[in-house]
């Protein structure tokens, strides 16, 4: 049974006039599932424009359109009750289903609610419902999906275990607030929360805040202020206007533009930046940060993965326990009757383990200083006319310090790491790097943010399409070595095949082939049949940019043996083609089922380390 048959059920409403009448049951106008029976309520509520449709079911996906261009202010509804229980005995739980659809002085309210005392009968509800495109939005629902076209006022849509899928929002928000009495024009807040699903939402005309206790979160454009949490999730916002706080327990986040603050957290997923005009600050335990361009002061902070800043404008301070640190300094500020420019504070770039690679403009005014904690001087390297003066740090023994006064000294830029290599160049000396590390940021953006541009009004009247599915489980990485600045180390043993197993399989593993079109495996089970593995040569422009990071890719292991790639699911784009160049080498045993080899579905991780 189609879900969402909104042109069959919304044609034959019935208008009715000025107030709520009962609900009318109206004749079945879909297939009903074998075993299955069902009931189907509709009604026409009068109304006036800029009001709010307000929503409360204990069970139900929540579909809302807006009303044709032109129409008169009215509330259409249609609801589908269905169960699986019986006889005689569900037809009355389906009669004993109650619906309340009433005007209010705010607008029009629908509540709905099963049947007490249901035995073990389950129950489906959908919703379909059409609005005025000035009505704002309120709507609760216990369990199911929520989807809406624009809604030219405000919004609240809260589910307890389903997807969230919203248009624009906010468009006729001034003709809202104009029309309702004591209230302003002020930017509306907008609250999407669910305990379980994915959330996506069109450009919004004001204040989003978003919740989702696992999923991802993907958005168009926030004119005012964004709060945007997620359990676990991805985040992708492709432009926020006003102060930004974004915060997930493991999955990437990923911002196109902002104008103001971003503070941004991640348990351990990647961070990427486009353009921030405005201050940052990122953190993530434990994925790569990857900016390219903020005009105000700039604090990102990562546990263990690489940092690649490709325009730095103000005061930065980045820091990285294992990863490397790749800079390209390049300030707005030009000091008053003199060529040269200069940061807008004391900066510095710390890493533990990793190297500090930075690229510098030739009249930037700036007092550098370098120390790298062990190791001897070739540990710091520098273009001559940089003038470095390195000596042993007084101040540790073992320690290496270097310090430089540029164009008569300015702000403090101090690098710092424990155990890597320091190396400053001039910026122009490496043009060609520069664009060719933009173009891949760039890339990865457009690649992210993809994403975000689905239209929920110009989905087709059909099923609800499923949100992206949650990131896979954390692959094992590939048995492969460390890499250096040489190249991947050659895996030191084959694994063996494994002889085709000679089962039946399971009925869900069978569907699950059926829908998928191969049968998942975890990433350690999948690495035990691969029988070929080359590994992947670390990308000449990566190495002499420092980048350092993780990439996971989704793939699939066909019936003849090859491996290919689905999807990318992690990492920097320059290093991932490396690794997807290496997968078309990789041969390896299909699984097989009733005595037929069926494809098979998994992640591969690869880490790519200089040193």
């Amino acid at each position: 049974m189609s879900v969402w048959a909104v042109a069959l059920f919304l044609s034959g409403l019935v208008f009715c006039p000025a107030r709520a009448t009962e609900p009318a049951i109206a004749s079945v106008t879909e297939p009903v599932p074998a075993g299955h029976q069902a009931r189907d309520l509709s009604g026409t509520l009068s109304t006036f424009e800029s009001l709010t449709l307000r929503v409360n079911t204990d069970l139900g996906s929540v579909r809302v359109v807006p009303l044709e261009r032109g129409a008169a202010p009215v509330v259409r509804y249609s609801v589908r009750v269905e169960t699986d229980a019986r006889g005689p005995g569900g037809a009355q739980l389906l009669e004993r289903y109650t619906l309340s659809a009433k005007n209010t002085p705010a607008g029009v309210e629908i509540t709905g609610n099963l049947p007490q005392q249901s035995g073990h009968a389950q129950f489906w509800v959908h919703f379909e419902i059409a609005v005025p495109m000035s009505y704002s939005l309120d709507i609760s629902t216990g369990a199911g999906d929520i989807l809406t076209g624009e809604i030219g006022g405000i919004a609240k849509l809260s589910t307890e275990g389903g997807n969230i899928i919203a248009g624009r929002i906010g468009a006729k928000v001034n003709v809202v607030a104009a029309k309702i009495k004591n209230k302003t024009a002020t930017r509306p807040l907008v609250k999407l929360i669910t305990q379980g699903g994915h959330i996506q939402v069109e450009d919004v005309a004001g204040d989003l805040t978003a919740f989702t206790a696992g999923g991802h979160i993907n958005t168009g454009y926030i004119q005012g202020d964004a709060d945007l949490q997620s359990g676990g999730g991805h985040i992708r916002a492709t432009g926020i206007g006003g102060k930004a706080s974004l915060a997930t327990e493991g999955g990437n986040i990923t911002v196109g533009k902002a104008g103001s603050f971003v503070a941004v957290k991640t348990g351990g997923g990647q961070i990427d930046f486009g353009e921030v005009r405005g201050s940052v600050h990122a953190q993530t335990g434990g994925g790569g940060i990857r900016v390219m361009y903020v005009s105000g002061p700039m604090d990102v902070e990562s546990n263990g993965g690489s940092i690649c800043l490709t325009r730095v404008s103000g005061a930065v301070r980045a820091a990285t326990n294992s990863g490397s640190i790749t800079a390209w300094i390049n300030p707005d500020i030009t000091e008053r009757g003199k060529p040269s420019v200069r940061l807008t504070g004391a900066s510095q770039l710390t890493s533990g383990d990793g190297d500090i690679v930075v690229f510098l403009p030739r009249n930037l005014a700036a007092n550098i200083e370098a120390v790298v904690e062990s190791g001897g001087p070739h540990r710091i390297q520098a273009d001559p006319a940089l003038a470095l003066q390195v000596a042993k740090n007084p101040a540790a023994a073992g320690s290496i310090k270097a310090v430089a006064s540029l164009n008569g000294g300015g702000p403090l830029l101090r690098l710092k790491t424990t155990a890597g290599r320091i190396k400053l160049q001039y910026s122009d000396s490496e043009t060609a790097l520069w664009a060719a590390m933009m173009r891949d940021q760039e890339a990865r953006m457009q690649r992210d943010l993809a994403m975000t541009n689905v239209s929920a009004g110009d989905l087709p009247w059909a099923p609800m399409p499923p949100m992206p599915a949650l990131a896979a489980p954390a692959a094992a990485v590939a048995p492969h070595a460390q890499a250096t600045p040489q190249g991947w180390a050659t895996p030191e043993t084959a694994v063996a095949p494994p002889a085709p197993e000679a089962w039946n399989g399971t009925w869900v593993e069978k569907l699950e082939i059926r829908i998928l079109g191969g049968l998942r495996l975890d990433s350690d089970t999948f690495q035990q049949r691969i029988t070929q593995a080359p590994a992947p040569p670390y990308p000449e422009i990566a190495r002499k940019a420092g980048v350092e990071g993780t990439v996971r890719l989704q793939v699939r292991l066909t019936q003849d043996g090859r491996v290919e790639v689905q999807k990318l699911l992690e990492g920097d784009t320059v290093l991932a083609d490396a690794a997807i160049a290496a997968l078309k080498e990789w041969r390896g045993t299909p699984m097989t089922i009733d005595g037929k080899p069926v494809d098979v579905i998994s992640t591969v991780t690869f880490r790519f380390k200089l040193r």
